[in-house]
């Protein structure tokens, strides 16, 4: 095992030590006094029954596992369409094993890529907390062995395991949909967006593009926070091995998910390969997570959902910890916007089997967990294939395509690109593996803004035109729910581009698409409430290091320690923003994962 990993997987199980003993103590407790099916009476089956006649008799004989699925469905999101069909198709197969299954819920699902820039945007990183808690609710009805999990997009995943690990004692899978074929090429269209936000082209070309890029139904092409949660299950063993980034619609996606119903059938607590949710998601899949992240230049959006995730299980991860494993893992991947390639290419090219395989081989990843998809994380070092209609597994051999696979002897990068940044600013995190070296320290007058909106406007009247730190304040998660900042990317990119040195600072989130300017995000403390990126003014000198690892505004000590704060902006209603302020009233920090939920029910 690399010393690094081996330490810093110490560090977390002696910090969780007592939390973790918490949670542990909770699947027992859940596991021995179980409210299921035999001790429900006999209206609440009657009720459990009613809806699927065609299973009633199994379903009283009992014989068989019952398996909820819980469901993002909705075909307003491209990656979530093609769950339409999902659970009459599980419900056969998991008949050809002697289970039942039933959908216990849906769960909301919303996508960024429709909200971005705009008021649903500030309701989309707590949808996290509601999804959890609606797969709570699905899952409280005490009549399932187990569950399988569909869900794809940034806030989904995370937000079902989140809900799944408090019912832990129950064995459980996510399904994956896969990735849309390729369209327009990601590099071609931030050249369409750039050219948009300098006006060289109009609203109509605009659009084409960008429906040509997003052009069918699956996961968008690039590796941000979606992909990244296909990269993460699969390195915690919580998908049929192999499943990521098959596309949707195929023979080979189809037998994937026959073949989760049959394995979420097959470890259940009444044979001999029990495999609950709550074991499998220990310390050691928590570090896989985390280094697969590194190794693949995944999206800055789970340094809120990997602490967010761990919590629910009992354990506690935190910046520091990715910093260090950061050192030691090497970037082995480059998909846009870390290099060229979309997903479908990198799977062409070795994929996630590549991946796995390597970092194993190397002592990267914790191939001993206890996984759910496979008998171990050896089978996820496998590239899934259909012969003679017989799904088998094999080898992915070498890279494909070395411009967007590499080995960890011979990486992109030595390290994973993820920093920690610390100085009288506060606390933030900063992403790396796309910027150019010569980018990694900026240090420039300050131009402070509390709206992403007054950014675009600002650049729209040539008022960046010149060497500027970018500062966006009051984005955190209590001051208006921590929304994306994705659409300041073309025009700071196009400041670059003009040989401008440009960075961002904000107390709020970048896309997992954040790419080649460097992003200063995540500011802790954040703005509301007083934190010290509130203290900066227009033309103070704004220092990022992405190399010493340090952010500070180099104000007279003397002068900052006396600043007012700025003035939080009023809270924003309509868009239905003003029912979440209980969710923003209660969210913890972002190293914490930003959670209301965890925070209100003291995890």
């Amino acid at each position: 095992m690399n010393p690094v990993v081996s330490a810093v997987t110490d560090r977390i199980v002696e910090r969780s030590r007592d939390s973790r003993a918490r949670y542990l103590d909770l699947l027992d407790r859940e596991r021995e006094m179980w409210i299921g099916r035999p001790s429900l009476g006999c209206a609440n089956l009657a009720h459990a029954y009613a809806g699927t006649p065609e299973d009633r008799e199994a379903m009283k004989a009992g014989a068989g596992m019952n398996i909820g699925i819980v469901t993002a469905y909705n075909d307003m999101l491209s990656a979530h369409a093609v769950y339409y069909r999902y659970p009459e198709l599980m419900k056969v197969w998991a008949r050809e094993v002697g289970a039942t299954a039933q959908v216990a819920g849906g769960v909301p699902a919303m996508c960024d890529g429709v909200t971005q820039g705009y008021p649903g945007m500030e309701l989309s990183l707590f949808s996290r907390d509601t999804i959890a808690l609606a797969t709570a609710i699905a899952l409280s009805h005490g009549t399932f062995e187990g569950a399988v999990l569909l869900g794809i997009c940034d806030k989904i995943v995370p937000g079902l395991l989140m809900g799944a690990l408090r019912f832990g004692h129950l064995p459980m899978l996510l399904v994956p949909g896969g990735p849309m074929p390729s369209g327009l090429a990601n590099k071609a269209k931030a050249a369409v967006r750039e050219r948009y936000a300098t006006g060289e082209c109009g609203r109509e070309e605009l659009l084409e593009a960008e429906i040509a890029a997003y052009h069918d139904q699956g996961t968008c092409t690039f590796f941000g926070t979606a992909n990244t949660n296909q990269m993460m299950m699969e390195v915690m063993g919580l998908h049929i091995p192999g499943a990521a980034f098959v596309n949707p619609g195929t023979r080979l996606r189809q037998e994937l998910t026959r073949a989760a119903v049959h394995r979420v059938a097959g470890i259940g607590w009444r044979g001999d390969d029990y495999r609950p949710l709550g074991l499998c998601v220990d310390e050691r899949a928590i570090v896989n997570a985390a280094v697969g992240l590194l190794a693949t230049g995944g999206s800055t959006n789970h340094l809120l959902h990997v602490p967010a995730i761990a919590r629910a299980a009992g354990i506690v991860i935190d910046w520091e910890d990715f910093d260090r494993l950061s050192g030691a893992v090497p970037l082995i991947a480059r998909v846009y916007p870390n290099g060229s390639a979309d997903v479908n290419a990198f799977e062409q090219a070795g994929g996630m089997a590549f991946v796995i395989r390597e970092l194993s081989a190397s002592g990267h990843l914790h191939d001993d967990i206890l996984t759910a998809g496979g008998a171990s994380l050896a089978e996820a070092a496998r590239k899934p294939a259909l012969e003679n209609d017989t799904l088998i597994w094999r080898d992915p051999g070498v890279s494909g395509d070395d411009t967007i696979l590499r080995t960890p002897a011979a990486p992109f990068s030595p390290d994973g690109g993820m920093r920690i940044l610390q100085g009288n600013i506060g606390r933030a995190c900063i992403k790396v593996s796309a910027v150019e070296r010569d980018r990694w320290i900026v240090e420039a007058p300050a131009r402070v803004f509390s709206d992403q909106v007054d950014v675009l406007d600002a650049f729209r009247r040539g008022e960046l035109e010149r060497d500027v730190v970018v500062v966006v304040r009051f984005q955190g998660p209590r001051a208006n729910g921590m929304p994306e900042l994705h659409k300041l990317t073309p025009p700071l990119g196009v400041l670059q581009n003009r040989g401008f040195r440009v960075a961002l600072v904000t107390d709020g989130r970048m896309s997992g698409a954040s790419g080649k300017v460097p992003c200063a995000i995540h500011v802790s403390p954040e703005a509301l409430g007083g934190g010290a990126i509130g203290l900066i003014r227009d033309g103070d000198l704004i220092r990022v290091d992405a190399v010493a690892g340090t952010i500070d505004a180099l104000v007279d000590p003397a002068e900052w320690l006396v600043r007012d704060h700025a003035a939080a902006p009023a809270a924003a209603d309509g868009f239905g923003r003003e029912l979440f302020g209980m969710f923003r009233g209660l969210a913890d920090e972002a190293e914490k994962g930003a959670s209301a939920m965890l925070a209100g029910a003291g995890l």
